[in-house]
């Protein structure tokens, strides 16, 4: 049985303001809990008009507080610009928060453009050192000592408790599936920034090279999707002018905030319509039964038993939708939990 997270970036909208979509974010968290996905997962971007997530370990404590069974995770924490032990530290408090529900999701990219990362983190070669800085952070949320003549030795990421974060690596290539492998931990593919390039790939890679240990005796791998599934497929398509604009005018240098589907269309140069379609041609988009259909082939095509999907729209109206409808065609169906939930936020 397929099982699916969700991955949400606290989407600006046209229109609306940039802390509401923040608080839209809690809304869908407590939303898609009571729908019964897996995990619920928020990313870490900066300086970006469009992704106004900037603090995932903030909004995670948010979540935590509103949630009582879903798994919480940084999809993901761009570590190179952070401490290790500083980030050890901070889900350890989450963990304390939510016990066993936290998964630490790592990455090397900046998650920003060049000028902001290098504000963040003066060290223009900060990620040279990220599987070091992996390694270490997963000595810290272990509790695993580290080694005699490190500078660390001695020191250790309070508070303790009975479980610990999960950890997991995040990419786009094959760099961080190598690294997972090597590591013994679990792995997360963009499958949303790449398209889908390069992930037969990484995951053959991540499989074959796994090195099991105590916590992950066996590879444990996902993919997060970009989909959109509406009560038509036309519907379907209508919402998905916001993204397809959003994309092509990103292919220009211009970002801002997601657009309502009325005012997305603009005139595309003969290259733009090129990218269009093949936008169209890779989109898991349509009515519920027709994206159901998609995600699990692609699940089965990669031999993956869980899915994670991120979905813009303009409206979070349309976003919930799309959420519920997944959930009913994976079997879960809307609970009174969610209906409940959904009356509260009306």
């Amino acid at each position: 049985m397929i099982q699916l997270s969700v991955l949400d970036q606290s989407i600006a909208a046209a229109g609306a303001s940039q802390d509401q979509a923040v608080r839209n974010t809690l809304a869908l968290a407590q939303q898609c809990e009571a729908w019964g996905y897996r995990r619920f997962w928020v990313s870490e971007h900066h300086s970006h008009p469009s992704i106004v997530g900037t603090a995932p370990e903030v909004l995670m404590a948010a979540i935590a507080a509103r949630t009582e069974r879903i798994r919480i995770g940084s999809a993901g924490v761009m570590l190179p610009h952070y401490s290790a032990l500083k980030v050890a530290e901070q889900f350890r408090v989450l963990n304390a928060l939510a016990p066993g529900r936290i998964d630490l999701g790592v990455g090397r990219a900046p998650g920003s453009d060049g000028r902001t990362a290098q504000v963040l983190n003066p060290d223009r070669y900060a990620s040279e050192r990220f599987p070091q800085q992996v390694m270490e952070l997963q000595a810290w949320i272990t509790g695993t000592p580290l080694p005699v003549g490190h500078p660390g030795h001695g020191v250790f990421a309070y508070p303790s408790s009975e479980s610990n974060p999960d950890l997991w690596i995040l990419g786009s290539s094959d760099y961080g599936a190598q690294l997972a492998a090597h590591l013994g931990l679990p792995y997360a593919f963009a499958y949303f920034i790449t398209e889908g390039q390069g992930l037969e790939t990484a995951l053959d890679l991540y499989r074959q090279h796994f090195r099991p240990t105590e916590q992950h005796p066996k590879p444990h791998a996902t993919v997060c999707v970009w989909a959109l599934a509406a009560d038509s497929e036309e519907q379907a398509w209508h919402l998905f002018k916001s993204r397809a604009r959003w994309r092509m005018d990103r292919n220009l240098g211009r970002i801002g905030p997601v657009l309502p589907p009325e005012l997305a269309e603009r005139d595309y140069s003969a290259a733009e319509q090129l990218a269009l379609a093949q936008l169209k041609a890779n989109a898991l988009v349509g009515s519920a039964p027709q994206v159901a259909h998609k995600l699990r082939s692609l699940a089965q095509r990669m031999d993956i038993d869980e899915v994670v999907v991120i979905t813009w729209t303009h409206d979070p109206v349309h976003q919930r939708r799309s959420y519920e409808l997944l959930a009913k065609e994976f079997a879960w169906g809307c609970s009174q939990a969610a209906r409940q939930a959904e009356a509260e936020m009306i």
